[in-house]
C-alpha cells in the first residue's frame, strides 16, 4: 500500500506517522502545488492525503488505476472534481467535523465584536480617545435577526449560539426541509426573504457553481441598511469588491471575513481599510483540539482503505464493484 501526503504544510506530521505505523504503514512526504506536480510525484500512490493539490480529471486519470483514495485535510473539496473522481473509481473523503465548534465559535466571535464594535472603539481607546459615544450606534443583540447561510454542521451550531443570546434566528438551506423541528424557535426562509430582514448574514455553505457570488452587488442592494455579513465558509461565496463598495458607501453596518478567494489576502485589497471590516487568516478552523483531531482522522481514512473497510466520511458515491 503505498500512501502519499501530496501536500501538507502542518509544522508536525507525528500524528499521521503514529497511526500509520501502528498499522503497519508508511508514506512519502511531498510538496505538490500543480497538476504536473502531483502527476509526477503521485504516480504510483494508492492513497493520496491532500490539502491544497488541484485533483483535476486529468490528474485523476493519469494517477489511476493506482489511486484509489484521496482525503482532503479539511471539510471543502472545491479542488477536487467530484464528477471526475467518481467516473474514475476514486473514493473521495474529506474531515467534516474536525472544526465544527471553532467555525461556529469564530463566526459568533465576529459577529459579537462587529455589533459591539469593539476592534473600532479599542483602538480609539488606545489613541487616547476615552469616549464610548464613538461607538454610537450599537444594537442590542438580543433584539436583531440573524441569518444563517448553510444550516450543516457548523450552521447549526452557529444557529444554536444565537438562540442563546436571544436573537431572532432565520435559516436558509434548500438542501434541508424541516429545519425548524431541529432548532425550535427558529424559521426556515427562502434565501430572498433571509436577505431582505436579516441584520446579521452568516455563510456557512460550501463553495460550489451554485453558491459561487451568491452574494453580491444585487443581494447586498436589498438588505437592511446597517446589516452585517459574516463569511467563515468559503472566499468566493461573497463579491469581494461588492463587499467592499458596501462597506464604502456605508449601505453595510460592518463585515467579518475568514476566508477571500484568493489567500493570503492582498495587502492592497479595499476590505483591509475599513475600521468596521475584520479579516483573519483562514483560522476560523483552529484550535489545538481541532487541529490534532483532523490530523488524527485523516490518518485513519487511510488505515482504513488499507484494510478494505468502508470510509467513515464519503464524499462521492461509487458504484459498488461488480
Amino acid at each position: 500500500m503505498k500512501i502519499v501526503v501530496a501536500d501538507c504544510d502542518h509544522e508536525s506530521m507525528e500524528i499521521e506517522k503514529k497511526i500509520l505505523a501502528e498499522a503497519g504503514l508508511d508514506y512519502t512526504h511531498f510538496a505538490c502545488r500543480t497538476e504536473e506536480d502531483l502527476i509526477t510525484q503521485c504516480a504510483g500512490a494508492n492513497v493520496i492525503l491532500t490539502q491544497y493539490g488541484p485533483f483535476t480529471d486529468r490528474v485523476l486519470a493519469a494517477l489511476r488505476p493506482d489511486l484509489g483514495l484521496v482525503v482532503r485535510y479539511g471539510v471543502g473539496v472545491d479542488t477536487v472534481d467530484l464528477d471526475a473522481a467518481t467516473r474514475h473509481g476514486v473514493q473521495i473523503c474529506n474531515v467534516p467535523d474536525y472544526g465544527m465548534y471553532e467555525v461556529s465559535d469564530h463566526a459568533l466571535g465576529l459577529m459579537m465584536a462587529l455589533v459591539r464594535k469593539i476592534p473600532m472603539i479599542a483602538a480609539a481607546t488606545r489613541r487616547g480617545e476615552w469616549d464610548y459615544r464613538m461607538a454610537i450606534p450599537v444594537r442590542r443583540i438580543k433584539d436583531m435577526t440573524v441569518g444563517v447561510l448553510g444550516v450543516g454542521r457548523i450552521g447549526r451550531l452557529f444557529a444554536e449560539k444565537v438562540a442563546a443570546l436571544g436573537s431572532r434566528v432565520v435559516l436558509c438551506d434548500p438542501y434541508k426541509p424541516g429545519l425548524c423541528e431541529l432548532l425550535p424557535g427558529a424559521e426556515q426562509l427562502t434565501f430572498d426573504e433571509m436577505i431582505a430582514i436579516a441584520d446579521v448574514v452568516s455563510i456557512h455553505c460550501p463553495l460550489s457553481e451554485e453558491t459561487r457570488g451568491i452574494i453580491g452587488a444585487a443581494e447586498i442592494a436589498r438588505m437592511k441598511p446597517g446589516a452585517i455579513i459574516l463569511n467563515t465558509a468559503r472566499g468566493g461565496i461573497v463579491d469581494e469588491d461588492a463587499l467592499a463598495e458596501g462597506l464604502a458607501s456605508g449601505k453595510l453596518g460592518g463585515a467579518g471575513i475568514d476566508t477571500v478567494e484568493s489567500e493570503p489576502l492582498a495587502a492592497s485589497s479595499p476590505l483591509l481599510s475599513f475600521e468596521n471590516c475584520i479579516v483573519t487568516p483562514h483560522m476560523g478552523w483552529y484550535s489545538e483540539q481541532s487541529a490534532q483531531e483532523l490530523k488524527r482522522k485523516v490518518a485513519e481514512e487511510a488505515v482504513r482503505f488499507a484494510r478494505g473497510e468502508p470510509p467513515a466520511y464519503p464524499v462521492n458515491q461509487l458504484a459498488p464493484e461488480a
